[in-house]
């Protein structure tokens, strides 16, 4: 994501070792593309809903300029959940710190979806009416569907 003058990465990182196991999401900046500054981690499992790792997520930047993660954290059981964190300090230019939302998750499956494959949304964006929606691809019972997610 390319905010402020930064492009900022966001992406899956086990410190430990070369393969899936302990899935944090690490944060990188470029301000070129050619090099990137390490940041740390952006999150890390804490949460009985991402307490197992995280899958995928988008970065989407929220009026007032804050910045908000959906991320797909996964439970003892593996079953996925959508979260949100945001931005700790918004003055930060490099958004070093990141908090989850006491409301995770924000999204659940609904009946029919597979809780294990509840995954890979698309960014979320604020209507006209300033109703937050999300799209999500997935099997429903047995069948292709798109999920539109308001709020």
């Amino acid at each position: 994501m390319y905010y402020n003058g930064v492009y900022h990465m966001l992406y899956h990182y086990n410190s430990y070792v070369a393969i899936w196991g302990n899935i944090t999401w690490a944060h990188s900046i470029s301000y070129v593309l050619v090099k990137r500054v390490n940041l740390g981690h952006a999150l890390n499992p804490t949460n009985p809903c991402d307490i197992n790792g995280y899958w995928t997520g988008s970065a989407t930047i929220l009026p007032g300029e804050e910045l908000v993660i959906i991320y797909i954290g996964a439970d003892t059981e593996i079953r996925k959940f959508q979260n949100r964190a945001l931005t700790k300090n918004i003055s930060d230019p490099l958004h070093r710190e990141w908090m989850k939302s006491p409301h995770n998750p924000i999204m659940t499956p609904i009946d029919g979806i597979d809780a294990s494959n509840f995954r890979n949304l698309i960014t979320a964006w604020q209507a006209l009416l300033k109703v937050w929606r999300i799209l999500d691809g997935r099997l429903r019972n047995g069948h292709g569907t798109t999920l539109f997610f308001s709020k």
